[in-house]
């Protein structure tokens, strides 16, 4: 009876409830890396993969810094984590990119299942490259 009279009164006090909602978006941004890391290596092609290596791991991460910040209260906590997190905004859509690009030029990406083929006119090699 006192489990529950201790829990009834963090739920009320509003430092327990933030402490709650910090571990529920915690448990959600861990779900999030944890079906990112599945699907990057159930998905069968390189666009599939890349979108499961960027969409749900940065939301997952976004998700664990806020709770941390929401957990600790504390401003050089925050000071800490944006960078972090901007940081992963800039270089997730980056580094998709980049891999999808050279996954075009390998051959690696089945051209016939594009809608639209933005790079078949660039798939040449530049002359300035030795090509």
């Amino acid at each position: 009876m006192g489990d529950l009279d201790a829990l009834a009164g963090s739920l009320l006090d509003p430092r327990g409830i933030l402490d709650w909602i910090s571990l529920v978006l915690i448990l959600i941004g861990a779900l999030l890396c944890l079906t990112a890391a599945i699907g990057l290596v159930r998905f069968r092609d390189v666009p599939s993969r890349l979108h499961a290596a960027t969409k749900p791991q940065v939301l997952g991460l976004i998700l664990i810094c806020l709770a941390i910040a929401l957990s600790l209260r504390s401003w050089p906590v925050v000071a800490f984590l944006v960078p972090i997190v901007l940081i992963q905004l800039a270089t997730a859509p980056l580094s998709a990119h980049m891999v999808g690009r050279q996954a075009y030029r390998n051959g690696t990406i089945d051209r016939a299942s594009l809608l639209v083929d933005e790079l078949a006119e660039s798939s040449e090699t530049p002359p300035a490259a030795g090509g």
